[in-house]
């Protein structure tokens, strides 16, 4: 029996090797190719701050789940708890 691989979500953080204090959180299903997307400087916001580094990422089966995840870690109390317990 042949099982479908169940699609994963990720939040992942990134942390600029040109500017330490710099970080990024994002959202994606292709978790390799985002982070080259960033380094090439495709993407607008991160472009800046290239190079960068993954930090950590977290997997999700639920996209829902995940794009809450990501909320949270943009919040206030989530850039507190990515600085206290992930950097």
């Amino acid at each position: 029996m042949l099982r479908i691989m169940e699609q994963k979500y990720f939040v992942y953080i990134l942390r600029s090797l040109a500017d330490a204090k710099r970080t990024y959180v994002g959202f994606t299903t292709r978790l390799d190719t985002r982070l080259d997307r960033h380094n090439a400087g495709l993407e607008t916001y991160s472009r800046r701050y290239a190079p960068w580094e993954r930090v950590t990422y977290v997997a999700f089966s639920s996209r829902d789940s995940a794009l809450a995840f990501e909320k949270y870690l943009k919040s206030p109390s989530g850039k507190a708890f990515i600085q206290e317990h992930l950097l």
